[in-house]
């Protein structure tokens, strides 16, 4: 995990690497409304070692991955990876499983028992990404984060990526987010 106040974490990530509130809203709003949400895979699995130990599972207990890109404009801006334990998917969080294209973040940050536990930074590169291969090879680093969310104090994980091909973080918004270079 890497701190924001870490040197190493540059100027213009800081502020989309911090931010607490819905990353899909600020998507949303970078692209004027033009997002969408690209399923890569969704299915059963074991979690990977961090994941297990974020979400406090057992090394054997499989859970729903889900693999998704964010695009704005069309152009793919996020690769995020949620993890949801199959405890979480009972009683009305059921419907977790059903998303189709639908954004996760949209239901997470609108859903009134939601809480966040601490975002945690990365600089991914070739030898620590994970990256599916449909996203094809990228450029050194990428920067990402991921948090554990609580809804009815149920536990699912959230990873976001930043793909090379995002740049709202370098363009001025009209929307009020500041422009960083």
């Amino acid at each position: 995990m890497i701190s924001l106040s870490d040197s190493t974490v540059p100027a213009q990530w800081r502020d989309w690497l911090s931010d607490t509130g819905s990353l899909t809203q600020r998507l949303v709003d970078a692209c004027q409304g033009d997002f969408s949400v690209q399923i890569l895979r969704q299915e059963l699995h074991r979690p990977r070692l961090s994941e297990r130990r974020a979400l406090g599972l057992p090394a054997r207990r499989l859970a729903l991955i889900r693999e998704v890109v964010l695009l704005g404009a069309g152009v793919p801006w996020v690769y995020a990876r949620s993890v949801i334990p199959l405890t979480t998917l009972t009683g009305r969080l059921r419907s977790l499983a059903h998303l189709d294209n639908r954004p996760l973040g949209a239901l997470l940050f609108s859903d009134p028992s939601m809480r966040r536990e601490p975002v945690e930074i990365a600089c991914h590169t070739g030898s620590n990404s994970q990256m599916p291969m449909a996203l094809g090879d990228f450029q050194d680093p990428m920067w990402g984060r991921r948090s554990v969310f609580r809804l009815d104090n149920k536990p699912l994980l959230v990873s976001e990526i930043f793909l090379p091909s995002f740049t709202p973080y370098n363009q001025r918004l009209s929307f009020g987010y500041p422009r960083t270079i």
